[in-house]
């Protein structure tokens, strides 16, 4: 009698970074359906707080792409400021956060 059982796919050997990675994920999906309903709604030439709301959005989006950078060179989740461990909360809020709370009041 066999006990061969069908195999399941693979489990990630780091599957605290699949969490970080599908955190970013949904954060970049969030940010973009934000930039399509403002593009919806229209602008008008004069309209900077839209303006100024878009380019909020880019710059989280460049954070996020930059977030997604750290998680594959083994850097996610380390101030860039003071070098130490960004709290697990910080970055359950933020995961693309790049600076711990005392730092990013510096920066």
């Amino acid at each position: 009698m066999s006990l061969d059982l069908p195999r399941t796919e693979p489990r990630s050997a780091h599957p605290a970074a699949d969490e970080v990675r599908q955190r970013l994920e949904h954060a970049r999906t969030t940010r973009l359906a934000q930039l399509k309903a403002l593009d919806e709604t229209g602008q008008s030439p004069g309209d900077h707080l839209m303006s100024n709301q878009k380019d909020a959005i880019n710059r989280v989006l460049r954070e996020i792409d930059e977030a997604f950078a750290r998680v594959e060179d083994g850097t996610y989740g380390i101030c860039l400021g003071c070098s130490k461990s960004v709290p697990p909360e910080r970055l359950e809020i933020l995961p693309h956060t790049r600076y711990c709370v005392g730092c990013q009041g510096r920066a």
